[in-house]
C-alpha cells in the first residue's frame, strides 16, 4: 500500500484546493456557453444571474468549489505559517461571503414580488467577498514568499489587479450619485465583475500554490 509522507501532504492539499478553484472556474464558464444561460449577457448582467436560471445548482456547485478551495488554500498557509492572523480573518470572510451568496440569492428584479433581506444580503456578501480576498493576499504575501520576491510580486500585483477592478465599480457608483444615473448602466457590469472574479482566483491560486522547494518535499 502506497503511503503520502508527512511533508507531502500540505503540497497535495495546496494543489486540491487549487484544483477545486479551477473546477469551479470552469463550471462558471460553462454556464456562458449552455443555454438558456448562454442568453445572459456577459458583458452586462452579473454573475448571480445564473443563479435565478435552470442551472442554478450548476452555480450554487461553482461557487461551494470555490468556497471549498479558498477554506482548503487558506487552511494550508495558516498551518504552514505562511498566512498571518488578519489575512486568515480576511480569507474567514471571503469564504463565508460565498456561502451567503449562494444561501441567499440575488434579487430577481424581473419579479415584482421578489423583495426581502435575501438580496440585500446577497449584495453585502459579495462587496465584502471581493474586497477582503485581496486584502488578504496583500497582507500575506510577504509573510508567504520571504525568499520569493517574484512570486510576492505577482500575488500583489495580481491582488492590486483586483482591486482596481473593483475600483471602477466604485467609480460608476460616484459619477451616478453626482448625475443622477443609474451606475450599473455606466459600466459593462458583467465584464468587469468577470474580470474581477478571475484576477481574484488566480490570485488566490498563486498564493497557495507550493514552492518548488515544498514539492520537493523539502
Amino acid at each position: 500500500m502506497t503511503t503520502v509522507h508527512a511533508d507531502r501532504r500540505p503540497v497535495l492539499l495546496a494543489l486540491a484546493g487549487i484544483a477545486a478553484l479551477a473546477l469551479g472556474a470552469v463550471l462558471m464558464l460553462l454556464l456562458q456557453l449552455v443555454p438558456p444561460t448562454d442568453e445572459i449577457s456577459a458583458t452586462w448582467r452579473t454573475i448571480s444571474e445564473y443563479g435565478l436560471s435552470d442551472h442554478k445548482w450548476v452555480f450554487d456547485l461553482a461557487i461551494v468549489l470555490v468556497a471549498a478551495g479558498s477554506a482548503i488554500a487558506f487552511a494550508v498557509l495558516r498551518l504552514q505559517g505562511r498566512l498571518p492572523v488578519l489575512a486568515a480573518v480576511l480569507g474567514a470572510f471571503w469564504t463565508a461571503g460565498l456561502l451567503v451568496i449562494v444561501a441567499f440569492p440575488k434579487t430577481d428584479w424581473t419579479n415584482a414580488a421578489a423583495t426581502g433581506a435575501g438580496g440585500t444580503l446577497h449584495r453585502i456578501a459579495s462587496v465584502v467577498a471581493f474586497v477582503c480576498l485581496p486584502l488578504a493576499v496583500l497582507v500575506s504575501a510577504h509573510a508567504a514568499f520571504p525568499d520569493s520576491p517574484r512570486r510576492r510580486f505577482l500575488a500583489r500585483a495580481l491582488a492590486v489587479a483586483s482591486l482596481a477592478w473593483f475600483a471602477v465599480i466604485l467609480g460608476a457608483v460616484a459619477v451616478a450619485a453626482l448625475t443622477d444615473q443609474r451606475w450599473w448602466l455606466l459600466i459593462p457590469l458583467g465584464l468587469v465583475e468577470r474580470g474581477m472574479a478571475l484576477t481574484e482566483l488566480v490570485a488566490l491560486a498563486a498564493l497557495a500554490a507550493p514552492s518548488a522547494a515544498s514539492a520537493a518535499g523539502r
